[in-house]
């Protein structure tokens, strides 16, 4: 079975992702929320499923009912590391695909500033050799050995920061909106080497939506509805730093979803065919191996890439500016993705718009690279 034109994306939402000291987690799916409803031109009594995507652990559906009051329907929590977002999008679909539903509602949400928390934090998987393991540490080692295999530098990782951080400028939702040079980037206080401050993603609070129905009822909502084309998802072990094939500059669990998006649509040459891209950038070391894993280039290839990524380039990777100027508020990320896939596609996205794009490719993933999710969407039916 595909899932190929099934589904239409007829509404997004997404509040001011930031430090938002203002706002409660009600507060910010209240906002994405209405927002959504608002594009969709749709009323909320029509939503008849709906999931949320949230990192904090021990909560429910209830999170998402009780400020939506979206009462007497299914309502269900997702979590799956930080590709929570578009997991909980990813069953959304499928429910409408099955025949369930016509009409549901995807929301992702985080509040990290007030907490204390990073993010996912440490990962305690064996009592020695992960002790105090951080997502920067883990990082930074794939980092290490992408530098000693194929030589490139702290100053090629900048670009990468340099490019989202020029993006995000025009991203007025984003939480940073400022330019960085290869300078400012390479001499920043280190966090985990090599990776320094602006190499690494902010700790950000935000909420996104987005709502979706059946392909056939989408002209009910709007002329200009976005399709699901196909998505992947692929766990691979959650250590994976064990294995002793892991050579740390690769993620599998990001190969396998590409190649099962791919085949879903019939993407040959994903350079040639995808408009353009937004990926999981939580480090620079990241967004240059996703290049490689999403088969954009070849493996040691990703430093000659970065200029293509540009917001003008032949493949534009992350012209929201990404994890880098947005932030990730761990659920909010994956549904912010499918946001501004959806915005490009309708050629809405102002300053950063994408020149023509036909298909967008949205890549979420979680925790220690063991989670990897690939939704592709497109304007055509």
């Amino acid at each position: 079975m595909s899932i190929k034109d099934k589904i239409a994306v007829i509404g997004v939402g997404c509040c001011k992702f930031g430090e938002n000291y203002h706002q409660s987690t009600n507060d910010m799916l209240v906002e994405a929320a209405f927002d959504a409803y608002a594009d969709a031109k749709i009323d909320p009594k029509e939503i008849q499923a709906a999931w949320v995507a949230t990192l904090s652990s021990g909560t429910s559906g209830t999170m998402l009912a009780d400020p939506l009051k979206l009462y007497k329907i299914p309502v269900t929590r997702v979590e799956n590391y930080c590709a929570s977002g578009m997991d909980a999008f990813r069953n959304a679909c499928l429910a409408i695909a099955s025949g369930m539903y016509d009409v549901a509602l995807v929301a992702g949400v985080e509040k990290l500033k007030d907490s204390g928390q990073r993010g996912l934090g440490s990962f305690n998987a064996h009592p020695v050799f992960a002790y105090g393991t951080t997502a920067p540490s883990m990082f930074a080692m794939a980092a290490t050995r992408y530098m000693h295999k194929f030589g490139i530098t702290k100053e090629t990782l900048a670009q990468i920061a340099v490019k989202n951080h020029k993006n995000g400028t025009k991203s007025p939702k984003a939480h940073f909106q400022m330019e960085v040079t290869v300078d400012q980037v390479v001499k920043a206080p280190m966090i985990s080497s090599p990776l320094g401050l602006f190499d690494c993603c902010p700790v950000t609070d935000g909420a996104a939506v987005a709502i979706l129905c059946r392909a056939d009822l989408a002209k009910k909502y709007r002329d200009d509805p976005v399709y699901v084309k196909a998505i992947g998802l692929a766990v691979t072990s959650g250590q994976p730093y064990y294995q002793p094939k892991n050579e740390y500059v690769s993620f599998e669990a990001t190969t396998l979803a590409a190649e099962q998006a791919y085949k879903q649509v019939g993407i040959a040459d994903p350079r040639k065919e995808i408009s353009f891209a937004e990926v999981h950038d939580c480090f620079t070391i990241t967004e240059l191996l996703v290049y490689e894993d999403l088969k954009f280039c070849k493996k040691g290839e990703g430093a000659e890439f970065i200029a293509a990524a540009a917001l003008d380039g032949e493949l534009p990777v992350n012209p929201s500016g990404g994890l880098k100027s947005f932030g990730h508020p761990i659920g909010a990320t994956g549904v912010r993705m499918i946001y501004e896939l959806t915005t490009q596609l309708r050629g809405q996205a102002g300053a950063r718009q994408v020149k023509n794009p036909k298909l967008g490719l949205a890549y979420n993933l979680g925790g220690p690279g063991s989670v990897g999710i690939v939704t592709i969407l497109g304007n055509e039916k």
